[in-house]
């Protein structure tokens, strides 16, 4: 399966709080700190919900 690689551009400040946990859940702690994933639709998902404060790309 295809890995995609995720990373934390933009600051979680002012985010709600239902964000905040999805970061969370990617694994996303600070600014700019990247995680790799598998490329399933629920992961998927949860990136593009956070599309404005992160990048990602296929690997």
């Amino acid at each position: 399966m295809a890995k995609v690689k995720i990373t934390l551009v933009r600051s979680m400040i002012g985010s709600t709080q239902r964000q905040k946990r999805t970061l969370e859940a990617l694994g996303l702690r600070k600014l700019n700190h990247t995680v790799e994933h598998e490329a399933t639709p629920q992961i998927l998902g949860m990136a593009q919900k956070l599309n404005h404060l992160v990048k990602v790309e296929e690997i």
